[in-house]
C-alpha cells in the first residue's frame, strides 16, 4: 500500500482542525506512521508538544461530511466535504476533523478505509510480523524524555496508546517485579519482560503443560489428542496443518512441533474460537412470524452514561444499531418551539430533538443488519407534538416506515423478519379504526400503563402528581401541553401517530386465558420482571 496515493499523503501528514464543543479549534498535524497502523497528532493547548496517537485497528468506521452529532452541532462553519469523523471501538469518543480542503479529507477517508480493510484481512502471523514495528513506535512515543528508559508514568502512557485499560495497582505490581535494577525505570530486557507479562495467560499455559508434558513442546500426536478432547474429529493430518499455520518458530514448524506461543496463537484465532464461524452470519430460518424470535433490544437507548445526569446523544442510537440492536427506545416529551424532545424525564439528563434521532435511525438502521427495526415510543407528548412526531417519521424515513399491513400477509399471523427487511416499525398505542379521523375523538378507554414500564412509570407519575398539585396551590390544576390537553395522559393519542402503529400495538395485558382464547397477533404487552415471574409461577 506504500505506493498508494492516499497512503502517501497520509505518510506526509495533513493539517486538520479537531472540532469540539468548546473553544476555537486550531490546526494540528496528523501523520500516518511507517508501521501503517498508527496515526500521530499534536495534543491540545495544555499539552501543546505532547504527541497523541491512535491505532487504525481501533477504528470502527469512518464517516464523511457532517455525519456525527459533534459536526452537526459545532462544525457547521466548515464545508461538509472538508469534514469527516473517526468512530472508535469501545468507549473512546468520536474524533471529528475538518481539513483545509476537500482533497485532504478525501485522501484520509479513502486511505483509512483501505488500511482498515488490510488490517482486518491480515492473518495472525502477518499481524505478528507488524508487531515489532508497531510496538517500537509506541515505545518511542511514550518515552517522553528520550532516555531509552520507561518510568511508571511513561508505562501508563504506553498502555493507553495500545488501548489496554489496566488497574494502576496491578500495573505497578508488574512494573516493580520487572524493575531488577530498582531505579524505578524499565530498560532493555526489563521492558521486554514487562511486555511479555502483559500478554501472559496462565490458564492457557497450564493447559499447554498438561498436554505437552515435561519437554513443554506439543507433538502433532499430542495436539491431536487435545483437539479430540475438545470434541473435534481431528486426525494427525489436521493437527499438522494447525502447526504449520500457527507455529511461529520455524525449526519447530519443520519438525511438526508446537511451542506455547504457537498454541496460544491457535487458541486465540478464529479457528480456535468456541463460536462456530458459520454462525457469525445469519444461519437461522428467518421466515417465521416475528414473535417467534428473540429481538436484540435497547433500554433508554439515548443515554451515553448514567440514567440520572448522563448525556443524551444521537450517537448512542448509532452505536446501538451498529451493534446489531433491532429495537430502540425513544422517551418522547414536549419540547420548545413545537419540537418534541427525547430524554429521561424528571432527571438531569440532556435533551435531544426527536427529529435528529429519527435522522440518525434512517442513516444507520440497516447498515449492520437488513432485518426490521422497532421504534419503541414512550409517549409523554400532547396531541400537537404527537402529530409532529408522526410527520417527522413519515418525512424522514419515507418508504422505510411501515404504515400499512403487508398485502400478502395472513391476518392471523405476524409477518416474518424476511418479509419486513428494510422496514421500520413503530411500537405504540393505537386508536380503534372508527376513531382515525384527523382531530376526531382521541381518548382511549382509560387503560393502565404498559406493564413493562410500570415500575419506572410509577415513580414518574408520583413526581408529576406532586408538580401538578404545586401549580397555583390547587389540587385541580393540571399541566397543559401546547394543544390544551394534559401533556402526560396515556389515554390521549393523536390519530396521526396512531396511524403509523401497525404490527406493534401496545395494550394492557388482558390475562393469559383471554389472550389464548382471542389471539390478536398485532397486539403486544410488556411486563416488569416481577409480573413475568408471577405469571410463570401461577400459570407457567
Amino acid at each position: 500500500l506504500t505506493e498508494d496515493e492516499d497512503i502517501q499523503r497520509m505518510l506526509r501528514g495533513s493539517l486538520f482542525r479537531k472540532i469540539k464543543s468548546r473553544g476555537i479549534p486550531r490546526e494540528r498535524l496528523f501523520r500516518l506512521q511507517e508501521d501503517g497502523a498508527t496515526v500521530c497528532f499534536e495534543g491540545g493547548f495544555r499539552r501543546a508538544r505532547a504527541q497523541q496517537s491512535f491505532s487504525v485497528m481501533h477504528i470502527e468506521g469512518v464517516r464523511e461530511g457532517h455525519q456525527s452529532e459533534g459536526l452537526r452541532k459545532y462544525g457547521a462553519t466548515f464545508p461538509e466535504r472538508h469534514c469527516f469523523t473517526l468512530v472508535f471501538k469501545g468507549k473512546r469518543k468520536n474524533l471529528d476533523l475538518a481539513a483545509r480542503g476537500e482533497e485532504d479529507a478525501r485522501h484520509w477517508v479513502q486511505g483509512l478505509t483501505k488500511l482498515m480493510g488490510r488490517l482486518q484481512a491480515m492473518s495472525q502471523p502477518e499481524k505478528l510480523d507488524q508487531y515489532p514495528f508497531w510496538i517500537h513506535g509506541v515505545l518511542q512515543r511514550a518515552d517522553r524524555n528520550k532516555d531509552n528508559k520507561m518510568s511508571f508514568r511513561e508505562v501508563k502512557s504506553m498502555l493507553r496508546m495500545i488501548n489496554i485499560d489496566m488497574d494502576d495497582v496491578y500495573a505497578y505490581k508488574l512494573f516493580k517485579e520487572c524493575d531488577r535494577s530498582g531505579d524505578e525505570r524499565l530498560e532493555g530486557r526489563e521492558l521486554e519482560e514487562f511486555c511479555r507479562r502483559l500478554l501472559r495467560r496462565p490458564e492457557l499455559e497450564e493447559l499447554f503443560g498438561h498436554y505437552s508434558g515435561e519437554d513443554h513442546v506439543l507433538s502433532a500426536e499430542e495436539l491431536r489428542d487435545f483437539l479430540r478432547d475438545q470434541g473435534e474429529d481431528a486426525s494427525l493430518r489436521q493437527a499438522r496443518a494447525v502447526i504449520r499455520t500457527y507455529e511461529l518458530n520455524e525449526k519447530a514448524r519443520q519438525q511438526d512441533l508446537m511451542m506455547l506461543d504457537g498454541f496460544m496463537m491457535y487458541l486465540l484465532s478464529a479457528a480456535g474460537d468456541i463460536l462456530n464461524q458459520e454462525h457469525t452470519k445469519v444461519h437461522q430460518d428467518m421466515s417465521q412470524p416475528l414473535c417467534h424470535y428473540f429481538i436484540s433490544s435497547s433500554h433508554n437507548t439515548y443515554l451515553t452514561r448514567n440514567q440520572i445526569g448522563g448525556t443524551s446523544s444521537t450517537e448512542a442510537y448509532v452505536r446501538a444499531l451498529m451493534a446489531g440492536c433491532r429495537c430502540v427506545e425513544l422517551d418522547c416529551w414536549e419540547g420548545s418551539d413545537g419540537e418534541p424532545v427525547v430524554y429521561h424525564g424528571h432527571t438531569l439528563t440532556s435533551k435531544i430533538l426527536f427529529r435528529d434521532v429519527i435522522e440518525s435511525i434512517r442513516d444507520y438502521a440497516f447498515k449492520q443488519s437488513p432485518y426490521p427495526v422497532i421504534l419503541s415510543l414512550e409517549n409523554h407528548c400532547g396531541l400537537e407534538q404527537q402529530a409532529t412526531m408522526a410527520q417527522h417519521m413519515k418525512a424522514i424515513l419515507g418508504d422505510m416506515l411501515l404504515t400499512q399491513p403487508l398485502e400478502v400477509q395472513d391476518p392471523h399471523d405476524l409477518p416474518s423478519p424476511e418479509q419486513l427487511k428494510g422496514k421500520v416499525l413503530v411500537k405504540g398505542k393505537k386508536l380503534p379504526e372508527l376513531w382515525h379521523e384527523p382531530r376526531g375523538c382521541t381518548s382511549l378507554p382509560d387503560p393502565e400503563e404498559e406493564e413493562g414500564e410500570e415500575e419506572e412509570e410509577e415513580e414518574e407519575e408520583k413526581l408529576q402528581e406532586r408538580s401538578r398539585r404545586r401549580v397555583r396551590g390547587s389540587p385541580r390544576a393540571v399541566v397543559l401541553g401546547d394543544h390544551g390537553v394534559l401533556a402526560k395522559d396515556a389515554s390521549q393519542v393523536a390519530p396521526e401517530l396512531s396511524a403509523v402503529v401497525v404490527y406493534c400495538q401496545a395494550v394492557p395485558f388482558p390475562g393469559l386465558a383471554h389472550a389464548l382464547r382471542h389471539p390478536r397477533p398485532c397486539e403486544m404487552s410488556s411486563f416488569s420482571e416481577r409480573k413475568a415471574r408471577k405469571l410463570i409461577k401461577e400459570a407457567g
